[in-house]
């Protein structure tokens, strides 16, 4: 390298981990793709529409988007290759603390934990709603859990479920090889797994496919009484449909950390019920969950700028010819 790299930073990174950065990169800090121009590299968090446009905009010095975290649905993988602008996430690195909070939600609407806080603390206009009845929780152990996409998150989920809380797991994962999972039995269709399952986790990608894809014919499909329970994206389920389910008492109780959008609007209904657990998006921020994700970030941020192919990039096909013109910085 002939001089230090520019890394536009929108997302927030620890202080020690910022430090790595600058031993061989110098920030940029803005909030618009313009600011972006002359970076060599842009570490973003869930701004949407990370576009052609966007990266247009950005300029042609772009050479690689950088997302702590999984989930990369806001960026169009596609208009990014098309202009050789790499794009790469940390998957391992949110595993452990949103699996742990997938759990930490499902027992907490069984439990009725904040239902009974609301209550008690009897200062707002929803614990007057609330009876005893209301209070009354569900034994976990035995109950069936059934999860939809058994990817890294997914499995730790049912390992903690299946061998900590003793559920039968059941699990639905058309890319999963069957009993690749221990503890789960795999079945054959979305279908089953709804049918059967007491309480249903949502832990697949946002895709064109799972976009709005729990609709309210699905949510019928479960048993009456089931629990859902949402730490993937937001964009995956029709919150109207969920709404009405749970208003009718098809369903038993909903636990989300995502929504659509982001953070939800005041007047979503779906935050006036007492039968529903609500957090904002912070299934991953955990001490240990930030600190992977940006050391994450940074590791491969020197791979890339050493010349080096990056661990964990999206679309591997936009690599090759990328290493000599990232050596010339």
């Amino acid at each position: 390298m002939n001089s230090k790299p520019k890394i536009w930073l929108e997302s927030i990174i620890q202080i020690a981990t910022l430090e790595r950065l600058h031993d061989f990169a110098d920030i940029v800090r803005g909030d618009t793709p313009e600011s972006i121009q002359g970076c060599d590299a842009a570490v973003i968090s869930s701004r949407p529409n990370v576009n052609g446009a966007w990266l247009d905009a950005a300029g042609p010095t772009l050479k690689v988007v950088a997302r702590p975290g999984i989930g990369v649905d806001n960026i169009t993988i596609s208009d990014a290759s098309a202009r050789g602008v790499l794009v790469m996430n940390t998957p391992d690195a949110p595993t452990e603390s949103t699996a742990e909070h997938t759990v930490a939600l499902m027992m907490a609407i069984a439990k009725r934990v904040v239902t009974a806080d609301v209550h008690l603390r009897g200062n707002n206009a929803m614990s007057s709603t609330i009876t005893r009845n209301m209070l009354k929780g569900t034994e976990m152990k035995g109950k069936t859990l059934g999860i939809i996409g058994l990817g890294r998150i997914g499995k730790r989920v049912a390992e903690m479920a299946a061998f900590g809380i003793r559920m039968n797991v059941i699990g639905y994962d058309p890319y999963a090889k069957p009993g690749s999972v221990p503890g789960v039995e795999f079945v054959d269709s979305l279908d089953t797994l709804l049918a059967r399952a007491d309480f249903v986790s949502l832990n697949a990608a946002l895709t064109k496919e799972t976009y709005k894809s729990f609709n309210e014919a699905r949510f019928r499909q479960m048993k009456r009484g089931a629990y859902f329970i949402n730490c993937s994206r937001g964009g995956t389920v029709d919150e109207d449909a969920l709404y009405k389910v749970l208003v009718e008492g098809h369903l038993a109780g909903a636990a989300l950390d995502v929504f659509d959008p982001e953070p939800p609007l005041p007047n979503n209904p779906l935050l006036t019920l007492p039968n529903v657990v609500v957090t904002m998006h912070i299934a991953s921020f955990t001490d240990v969950g930030t600190d992977s994700m940006g050391n994450g970030v940074v590791d491969q941020l020197a791979q890339l700028f050493h010349g080096e192919r990056p661990d964990n990039l999206i679309d591997g096909a936009a690599w090759p010819g990328r290493a000599a013109a990232i050596a010339k910085i």
